[in-house]
């Protein structure tokens, strides 16, 4: 499952650059989160690193982007293969 940045961000910037595979970026009002993008840290963390800094508490799951580890996972090493990693 991607997560997704609701309405409460405050666009403190803390989360845009924790995560490691660019899938945050500045949008029109706050920051947004690309699904296909985001792993949830898998991979790279035990946890979603935007979530463990996010001062407000405004990154859910997004319930329009379910996945499981496994596919979080495989997302993972096409996104690293992509960017000439792995």
């Amino acid at each position: 499952m991607a997560l997704i940045i609701t309405d409460e961000c405050i666009n403190c910037d803390a989360c845009e650059p924790e995560c490691p595979n660019g899938a945050i970026t500045q949008g029109i009002e706050i920051y947004e989160i690309h699904p296909a993008l985001c792993t949830e840290c898998v991979g790279h963390f035990e946890t979603s690193q935007c979530v463990e800094v996010c001062p407000v508490d405004c990154i859910p799951f997004d319930p329009d982007n379910t996945e499981t580890k496994d596919q979080l996972l495989q997302k993972y090493h096409r996104i690293v293969a992509a960017n000439g990693g792995d």
